[in-house]
């Protein structure tokens, strides 16, 4: 009987696309209220929230001080200077910082599947992946946003580059995109923990060793791994191939040149696939035990 409640309640919460409050206004309506919640309950204890900013930035600068003292070695990595992997770096780094920041709690559905406690978003008469989505709002994450702008501003500064129209405006496109293909990876992901509620650490291999990964030049990984994150996992998208225009360098060997241009489309179809796994996902739920 109590599944059954829970399925009906489940096709009546934020599944059904015929419901009003399904639309993506209604849902960024929904997220906004609930993270500016949050928002307003970290403030509260401004010092703690600055210390804690504070930290998470040099926690995640720890990451750049390893290509640093690569490059106290040696003059290239993978035929790239420190300028363009601090390009790298820093766009792959904002994309993902505000994938994180914005989409980063839908980590605990794992959790929230396994002890029942979706079910009370459920009940409530809001888009339920906005209120996964903004449940428990971190705004400590936007330290590696900080950090990744840092580190991007200082590799333009560094960086001799032609600059032309269509270059100034793709970066800022790549940055936004790259942002949402990483978070419709989390959702994805998110959605994968509906059956599989103790693998979010495979979910992690693709957000945060995504992340890694494109924060070095593709020239220093396999070709199979490369065409990998071009044409089964896209995300070569979020950095690489635009930043690969930008820096004037050729892309990877078999990838066309218009691909530099394709971050939008990219993201608008990882946006669809990752809705269809949502709703699949949230269908198929019948609260603990499924």
């Amino acid at each position: 009987m109590a599944e059954t409640t829970t399925a009906t309640t489940v096709a009546g919460t934020g599944d059904d696309p015929s419901r009003a409050h399904d639309g993506l206004g209604d849902s960024l309506r929904t997220y906004r209220m609930v993270a500016a919640m949050w928002i307003r309950s970290t403030m509260t204890y401004r010092l703690s929230f600055a210390l804690t900013l504070f930290n998470s930035l040099c926690v995640t600068f720890f990451d750049f001080v390893v290509i640093l003292l690569m490059f106290g070695r040696v003059k290239g990595l993978g035929g790239f200077s420190f300028a363009e992997v601090a390009f790298l770096y820093g766009t792959a780094g904002t994309a993902f910082g505000i994938a994180d920041l914005t989409m980063g709690s839908l980590q605990r559905m794992g959790r929230r599947v396994r002890d029942g406690s979706l079910d009370t978003f459920l009940m409530r008469p809001a888009p339920l992946l906005a209120q996964v989505a903004a449940d428990k709002f971190a705004l400590r994450r936007f330290g590696r946003v900080a950090q990744a702008l840092i580190v991007l501003v200082w590799g333009l500064l560094l960086l001799d580059v032609d600059w032309t129209p269509v270059k100034a405006v793709l970066l800022p496109v790549t940055v936004v995109c790259g942002a949402v293909i990483f978070g419709a990876v989390m959702v994805i992901g998110a959605s994968a923990l509906f059956w599989l509620q103790d693998a979010a650490e495979v979910t992690n291999a693709f957000t945060y060793g995504g992340n890694t990964l494109l924060q070095y030049p593709p020239t220093v990984f396999a070709q199979e791994l490369v065409r990998g994150v071009v044409y089964v996992v896209p995300l070569a998208f979020v950095s690489w191939l635009p930043a690969l225009y930008v820096l004037g360098r050729p892309a990877p060997a078999g990838v066309p040149d218009w691909a530099a241009f394709a971050s939008p489309l990219v993201a608008l179809v990882c946006c669809g696939v990752a809705g269809l796994a949502w709703r699949a996902g949230v269908r198929s739920y019948r609260s603990t035990g499924s």
